[in-house]
């Protein structure tokens, strides 16, 4: 799927559970060099799911964009080298 990229979530904050508004991302745990191995998760007909790494429980909000989380400032931005 060429231009489409997938979203990436983090945890620095040590949140319990994570609102996203997207059925299919990437859980990087923490950001760089705190981070675990970058998963793919996909929620299919669920509407929430624990990551295996971090155990940080990501729950579907349809009301949020692909960019936003709540708690605000959960998304991964990747730094150019």
């Amino acid at each position: 799927m060429a231009g489409h990229t997938i979203p990436h979530f983090q945890n620095d904050g040590g949140h319990a559970v994570i609102e996203i508004g997207v059925k299919e991302f990437m859980c990087t745990g923490a950001s760089v060099p705190f981070d675990h191995p970058h998963i793919f998760i996909d929620l299919g007909d669920d509407n929430e799911k624990v990551c295996s790494y971090c155990s940080t429980l990501f729950r579907y909000n349809p009301s949020l964009k692909a960019t936003e989380t709540n708690p605000p400032g959960c998304v991964f931005h990747v730094k150019a080298a």
